[in-house]
């Protein structure tokens, strides 16, 4: 009773000293981003004749809005009509499915009659590129995919077309003879080979299901949804649908197309696998309930206002855009390069949520992409699995399980991120930035294989592992920084200049306070956590 007693006592007192640590994370977390958000609007105000791209805005007139990124700027320019083309597009393939209780094979061929009518849009006559490539593949995988050569040459296949699109930029129909040389004027409003990028991962990922479903099954559905919650509830999971069995006849030319091209997560994602994709085609989702897709699209409303507003009031991304921050002292250098990186997650989180909703509405659940805010993760692995969840999930399926797995995974992150980065674009930026990536995971799994192999006793152990932990997630958070920074925005060519101020006089005081509040920002991450866990 006495050993029982001394341990509730000593477990209140480290809730006590818990609670308090808590109170003053909070405080800190709110002066710092009252500080951050007060010198962004002072930036803005202050170099606003300065900077590219700025439209005269709605929301706050006068005050201008930061439209510099492209991507955001197109995007939010064709809400309307796409919307307006979903909307039509989810309303006839569901009367259709419901009408004539169409199942897989009836609906691919209603999603590939939908599909290809806005591929002829966004396209012109290129979808002609998409199509026989995409046929190529269909061939080389059914001819090769029960050889010991289906993986080279699947990859080979790939990889090649990955880097020809990018290289000859989409081709000329002129090329293959003056006679077609018309059909280039003819080729959308929309450059088709960007989009192909996802179509590869598409072609990729129908080859190995089609490959795997020839082999016997490692997964044990039935042990699965025994352990699952989803599953259990009566749901169906993303990793269920993925792994499951798929009956052969499915893996169809017609099935096959729809996927490739289906209209809803055709442009940006997210990312679905061709067993996930099929499963839903012949039984659509059943895990979002109308209330909850209405609501899944009020909070994009919320967050779409929030985006407006900060456009409105902050000009981050213009002052990337305009190189204007190589004029800026090294503390006003970190509040743009935060503010970039947290512009950047909020817009491909609109893009992404926005296509996944439609294809949510469609009857097709694809994984969500921006699980968590990008401030809310402490190391790498984390951040990787909830940025571009969706893309973490195929690499894993078919890059870092087919390439060994943790066994090698010193060697698989290189591979891998050396292919997302030319996946992305063909950049000696977007290399260094992979590479950057892969250096900064190497102390990072060193760091984890040690502590797995230490054991943590007592009070002072705990609280010497979670200070350590701390400090690593401080160091990770700005080497993430330094990497995405170089990668997105300043370039390898600005890396040198922008380890030089921050190594300067005035530069090292900014480091020091960096470092503490992100130190603070891990520990806050650690209660959320622990919040978590007393929930569950």
């Amino acid at each position: 009773m006495a050993i029982s007693s001394t341990m509730k006592k000593k477990k209140e007192k480290e809730e006590y000293w818990k609670r308090k640590e808590l109170v003053f994370l909070v405080l800190y977390a709110i002066a710092f981003y009252a500080f951050i958000i007060h010198r962004s609007l002072q930036l803005s105000l202050d170099h606003e004749s300065e900077l590219y791209a700025l439209r005269p805005g709605w929301l706050l007139p006068p005050r201008l809005n930061d439209v510099s990124d492209a991507q955001w700027r197109n995007f939010r320019a064709n809400l309307p009509i796409l919307s307006l083309v979903f909307a039509l597009f989810a309303l006839l393939a569901n009367s259709l499915r419901a009408l004539f209780s169409l199942k897989a094979k009836g609906m691919s061929f209603v999603w590939l009659l939908i599909s290809l009518a806005y591929l002829s849009y966004l396209h012109g006559a290129c979808v002609l590129f998409i199509l026989s490539i995409a046929s190529l593949n269909f061939l080389l995988v059914k001819m090769f995919a029960q050889t010991k050569y289906f993986s080279p040459v699947l990859w080979l296949f790939n990889v090649f077309f990955l880097l020809c699109n990018r290289v000859y930029e989409g081709y000329s129909f002129s090329i293959f003879g003056q006679q077609w040389a018309y059909l280039d004027n003819y080729r959308g409003t929309f450059r088709w080979h960007i989009c192909f990028n996802f179509v590869i991962l598409r072609m990729i990922s129908f080859g190995y299901d089609y490959h795997w479903a020839h082999q016997d099954p490692l997964f044990d559905q039935q042990k699965h949804i025994q352990r699952c919650h989803t599953c259990k509830s009566g749901k169906t999971c993303y990793r269920l649908l993925q792994e499951g069995s798929v009956q052969k006849e499915k893996f169809s030319l017609s099935i096959y197309l729809a996927y490739l091209v289906y209209a809803p997560v055709y442009i940006a994602g997210p990312i679905i696998s061709f067993n996930a994709f099929v499963s839903q085609l012949d039984t659509p989702q059943n895990n979002y309930t109308v209330r909850d897709m209405s609501w899944y699209g009020l909070r994009w409303l919320f967050s779409f206002s929030l985006m407006e507003l900060v456009t409105h009031l902050f000009r981050y991304n213009a002052f990337a855009i305009s190189r204007l921050w190589k004029l800026l002292s090294p503390m006003d250098i970190f509040i743009i390069g935060y503010g970039v990186l947290n512009f950047m997650w909020l817009k491909f989180s609109l893009i992404w949520r926005y296509f996944r909703f439609w294809s949510l509405i469609c009857g097709i659940e694809a994984p969500e992409n921006m699980p968590r805010c990008i401030n809310n993760c402490c190391n790498l692995e984390s951040f990787w699995k909830n940025w571009h969840a969706s893309y973490n999930k195929w690499l894993v399926r078919y890059m870092y399980i087919p390439l060994g797995g943790s066994q090698r995974k010193l060697l698989n992150i290189w591979v891998i991120f050396t292919f997302v980065a030319i996946w992305h674009d063909l950049e000696w930026k977007l290399l260094s930035w992979a590479w950057l990536t892969c250096l900064f995971f190497i102390p990072e799994m060193v760091v984890k294989s040690a502590a797995n192999t230490l054991q943590v006793e007592g009070a002072f152990g705990e609280f010497l592992f979670r200070e350590i932990s701390a400090a690593g997630g401080a160091i990770t958070i700005t080497c993430l920084m330094v990497a995405n920074l170089v990668g997105y925005v300043i370039g390898p060519s600005g890396f040198n200049w922008l380890f030089a101020q921050f190594l300067s006089r005035q530069g090292l005081p900014v480091m020091g306070g960096m470092f503490i509040t992100f130190y603070v920002g891990t520990k806050l991450m650690f209660h959320i956590d622990d919040a978590k866990q007393r929930k569950h």
